[in-house]
């Protein structure tokens, strides 16, 4: 059987049996140089460490290192270490292609928050803070459920902040929603449901990633006041009840108890994506879809908007009839955030800084928001409610078409997205989808301004 080795002076690994002797020693070390385990110009172990943790003579060593010097594999200087050559290594990987589609210039993409105001500091002190705390258990294998102190404190600050029903046994901490519906998928088509329902237009990002694990995805269509109730027909469904992806309206009053009333008579199951609930600007405070029926609704939210997508952090509030189920799928998962994030991201709500960061993150884009509507011709609509990270802007008339003014835009590399894209089967309506959090705030002035142009030039 094959072995690993390791010298005094540094870890090195050779595929080397013991009877093979001088010759199996130095086919071990061609082998990997090749497969690039030894990188060309490092430093190899000196004789005399490679012959004490291989067990053989320091001779052997000598004279396999001098066979290889001569092949070409090893360079040997005088008074030097002896390293690898790049003679018969791996060839160099080709350079890394530049991005079809670069960076914009002006970031206006819907979907993405201001990265440059996340809280460092505040993070970092909470990071801190979860270190001193943590007794030696916390870094044993994980709980299925995630950290307890992150579950108990988000019991907690949902119930006071958007008015969700839950309570620690209940939430299962998750990477995020594309973790999560891809988990909730698997778990549902599993019991039997073979189709899952989107709203119409929705993100074709998470509809792909439920239909790769199982169940078939039907639209339903969105009007002024939310998704159409009436015109469900399938056993679960997904849907951004806050504030639509990406019209931007919000599930009204009397859809919100026909859709849960729906689903308790239906033994459905609602997917309530709640993205960016923290975000609302006009004062009218909506709470969760979920307090209307916790034993049919899954609460889903992260941090992606809040915090920075690289986290990578999202919780499940789930019916109990499902808690265990999707804790067993996640465990066959694999997946799951870092401990340590999950403990900083609990100081940093129970300390107070995630809701500190919130209003000034709500301020801000409202602030922008405001600018940005301020700054358009009169002849663009503006959709949805004052709320999120984005707005829907669309043209009246037949012209200009979607496509020619994200082509001005792309002339000025304005980074935006059009609203055709997002509907299943043909697109119903046109028009852009405007990302206000992205940009950095010394260059949203300059993106707003340059959107402007380009919208003139094509009216």
């Amino acid at each position: 059987m094959a072995e690993s080795w390791s010298s005094s002076g540094m870890d090195v690994h050779l595929d080397w049996r013991p009877e093979s002797g001088r010759t199996g020693l130095a086919a071990a070390i061609r082998a990997a140089i090749r497969e690039g385990r030894w990188q060309p110009g490092a430093a190899v172990p000196s004789t005399r460490a490679l012959a004490q943790d291989l067990g053989v003579a320091r001779g052997t060593v000598t004279r396999v290192y001098a066979d290889l010097a001569a092949e070409g594999y090893l360079r040997t200087a005088q008074g030097a270490p002896t390293r690898v050559a790049t003679a018969g290594a791996l060839p160099a990987s080709p350079p890394r292609p530049v991005p079809r589609d670069p960076a914009p210039r002006w970031d206006l993409r819907p979907g993405r928050p201001n990265l440059s105001a996340f809280p460092r500091s505040a993070w970092l002190a909470a990071t801190r803070r979860a270190l001193h705390r943590a007794p030696n258990s916390a870094f044993d294998y994980q709980s299925d459920s995630g950290s307890a102190e992150l579950r108990e404190t988000l019991a907690a600050y949902l119930a006071r902040s958007r008015g969700v029903v839950a309570d620690p046994e209940r939430i299962l901490v998750c990477s995020g929603f594309s973790h999560a519906i891809a988990i909730l998928a698997r778990v549902l088509h599993a019991r039997g449901a073979d189709e899952i329902a989107f709203e119409n237009p929705s993100l074709h990002i998470y509809r792909n990633i439920t239909a790769a694990n199982g169940p078939r995805v039907v639209g339903v269509p969105v009007d002024d006041h939310g998704i159409t109730v009436s015109a469900l027909d399938s056993p679960a469904v997904v849907v951004t009840p806050a504030h639509q992806y990406p019209l931007g309206v919000t599930l009204a009053p009397g859809r919100r108890a026909e859709l849960t009333r729906w689903a308790e008579e239906t033994g459905a199951v609602v997917i309530e994506d709640d993205y960016d609930g923290e975000f609302r600007f006009d004062h009218q405070q909506v709470g969760a879809l979920q307090a209307l029926a916790p034993e049919r609704v899954v609460y889903v939210g992260t941090t992606s908007k809040t915090l920075a997508p690289a986290l990578r952090l999202g919780w499940m509030v789930l019916p109990r009839f499902l808690v265990e189920p999707v804790r067993a799928a996640m465990v066959a998962s694999g997946a799951r955030p870092a401990l340590l994030d999950q403990l900083a991201m609990a100081e940093l709500i129970e300390s107070g800084a995630y809701d500190q960061h919130i209003r000034r993150c709500r301020a801000e884009y409202r602030s922008r928001r405001d600018r940005l509507l301020a700054a358009l011709p009169d002849s663009v609509l503006p959709q949805g409610i004052s709320a999120g990270l984005h707005l829907v802007l669309q043209f009246p008339g037949e012209l200009p078409r979607e496509m020619e003014v994200i082509a001005a835009c792309r002339r000025r590399a304005i980074g935006v997205e059009g609203l055709s894209n997002y509907w299943i089967g043909e697109p119903q309506r046109e028009g852009l989808i405007i990302g206000y959090g992205a940009a950095a705030k010394h260059a949203f002035g300059g993106a707003t301004q340059a959107l402007r142009e380009a919208i003139f030039e094509v009216t």
